[in-house]
């Protein structure tokens, strides 16, 4: 279920003709229409209209099967195969935690990305920092290999009055 603290979730009944009505705007939504839910972060709850059951999980696993059958999908052959192996495993609830906390980690890093990239001030200083870093740098290596170090420097003679 998707979730999004100190919300209730909007409700989505499933009808036995495969049909999603959700109880919030009184209308028949498409699974198109909760993927928009799920990328617009709204918490939501996928019921059985017949029995009650919380079929969210389901639901959320058709969409994503229909996303990997379009376009360039994220799980290959191999990773598939490696989910598989660790249903039942010791390490499954391991597993399934890692995968949480990782994916938490990778859309705030994300985030941040985006935060940085819409904000063109922020961005444009940032990249021009890194810059004038590189050319001090390259500046400061170019300057140590063209200058005699100060040991190759000859010293000056006491002049000799004769």
């Amino acid at each position: 279920m998707v979730k999004v603290s100190g919300e209730e979730p909007r409700i989505i009944k499933k009808y036995p003709n495969r049909r999603l009505y959700d109880t919030t705007i009184s209308s028949y939504i498409t699974l198109d229409d909760v993927k928009t839910l799920v990328m617009d972060h709204v918490s939501f709850k996928i019921q059985d209209a017949k029995t009650g059951q919380d079929i969210t999980r389901s639901i959320l696993l058709q969409i994503i099967l229909e996303q990997e059958e379009e376009g360039e999908p994220i799980f290959s052959s191999e990773v598939l195969a490696q989910l598989i192996r660790f249903y039942g495993d010791t390490l499954q609830g391991i597993v399934a935690n890692y995968f949480e906390r990782s994916l938490v980690v990778f859309s705030k890093q994300q985030q941040e990305l985006r935060e940085k990239m819409y904000n063109p001030l922020s961005f444009m200083t940032d990249i021009a920092d890194q810059n004038i870093n590189l050319w001090k740098d390259m500046q400061d290596s170019f300057f140590r290999a063209t200058l005699p170090s100060p040991e190759d420097t000859p010293k000056d003679d006491k002049k000799k009055d004769d």
